[in-house]
């Protein structure tokens, strides 16, 4: 019972971890992917090198984040309270050509970064956009005006 109690701190501190953390360092991962694969990686070391060489210990410590993160996703698709709390917000950054500085400085990102995602999008100015949206996976959005 040590070993699930000990694997379920780990699995919501890692959470609280990569939410504080943010969106843009996390951007190629979803923080539940992260940690199912940190956590589960460690674990399997631990249980197969460290002091505590059973398969029981393993399968118990692996089980419960396994078992955790499965319900941790099917939480957050079935209730959107859950899904605020596990994967945030989409965050407007800009709206009709107007940087939203509030909202960049809350996700760490400068006006410079939005300029080189702008760039890397084929979009040379600010005026050109319509919104600009930090998705909940760190990936940023842009909706050109129309024309």
């Amino acid at each position: 019972m040590d070993i699930v109690l000990r694997a379920a701190f780990a699995f919501a501190f890692i959470l609280f971890l990569t939410r504080i953390v943010g969106r843009k360092e996390l951007s190629s991962l979803e923080p539940v992917d992260l940690i199912l694969l940190i956590v589960l990686g460690d674990l399997i070391q631990q249980g197969v090198t460290q002091s505590d060489y059973s398969v029981t210990g393993l399968v118990l410590a692996a089980g419960t984040i396994g078992f955790l993160q499965a319900t941790t996703s099917w939480a957050a698709f079935r209730f959107r309270r859950i899904r605020k709390v596990v994967d945030g917000e989409p965050v407007i950054v800009m709206q009709d050509g107007k940087v939203l500085e509030h909202n960049l400085n809350r996700e760490r990102i400068t006006v410079d970064d939005l300029a080189e995602e702008m760039r890397g999008q084929q979009i040379a100015k600010f005026d050109d956009v319509e919104w600009a949206v930090v998705e909940t996976s760190g990936k940023i959005t842009f909706i050109k005006k129309a024309a």
